[in-house]
């Protein structure tokens, strides 16, 4: 089960959701999470690798794409911004140090 964390950009104090853990959301609408989530290319891969491997990417990815998702946002530069608790929790799931 996926849980939340906001995670802000620190540049345009910009505050978004990010998720760590396995993603229900991905299991059932595959490419259209990064989609919406503004990712384009990633999502066209994902299309794609979902057609050729008739749907088993789409399976094995929902285990994946919640930190491969976080990964890519604190890279951009975006820090975790939640209660303490819950920030620990997503520096654990997600291989952060402190």
């Amino acid at each position: 089960m996926a849980t939340r964390v906001l995670i802000q950009d620190p540049k345009t104090n910009l505050v978004k959701n990010g998720y760590f853990g396995f993603s229900w959301t991905y299991l059932f609408f595959g490419w259209w999470v990064p989609l919406i989530r503004g990712e384009l290319g990633v999502a066209a891969l994902h299309l794609l690798f979902t057609a050729v491997t008739f749907g088993l990417w789409q399976f094995i990815v929902a285990f994946l794409y919640n930190k491969q998702y976080m990964t890519r946002m604190l890279e951009k530069g975006y820090v975790l911004n939640d209660n303490p608790a819950v920030m620990e929790q997503a520096r654990l799931k997600l291989g952060i140090a402190a």
